[in-house]
């Protein structure tokens, strides 16, 4: 199949390749499929989340422990039985990124994280409690441990 996007332009995909938002994303919450593409020559840490519905709408996500290997997201058992998982050792987590320029002036979300269950393709943007993180955390900034 094929898929008009932001910033790839026109791509193939599988349809076992969507997943599948139940809730959507803050502030999008009408938007439930997007495809997760990642970025020539970023090894998986810097990727795309693309809405199957908008082409105009995508965002920027990182690999949080790339970046931050101290970083800790603690998962709610409803959030993690949203997305099947019987454990949060099974999900995939991922950090919104506002680009911006000077790119050292960039912020990512590690308050909010983006959780993908793998294996049921399902996931969801959570809200982790406390202040252990920021919504606006600088990019080169290193996070400590929890």
């Amino acid at each position: 199949m094929e898929l008009q996007t932001k910033l790839f332009g026109k791509i193939e995909y599988n349809k076992d390749e969507i997943l599948h938002f139940p809730a959507g994303i803050f502030g999008f919450e009408e938007e439930h499929e997007f495809l997760l593409l990642p970025f020539e020559g970023s090894e998986g840490a810097m990727l795309c989340l693309q809405s199957m519905s908008n082409p105009y709408l995508a965002f920027i996500v990182l690999d949080p422990f790339r970046y931050y290997p101290a970083y800790q997201p603690a998962v709610s058992d409803a959030d993690r039985k949203l997305l099947g998982a019987d454990s949060s050792d099974e999900l995939c987590y991922y950090v919104l990124c506002v680009i911006k320029d000077p790119v050292s002036e960039s912020t990512v979300n590690l308050r909010c994280p983006v959780v993908i269950d793998p294996k049921t393709s399902t996931a969801c943007q959570i809200i982790m409690e406390g202040n252990a993180y920021s919504m606006r955390h600088s990019i080169g900034d290193p996070v400590g441990e929890v």
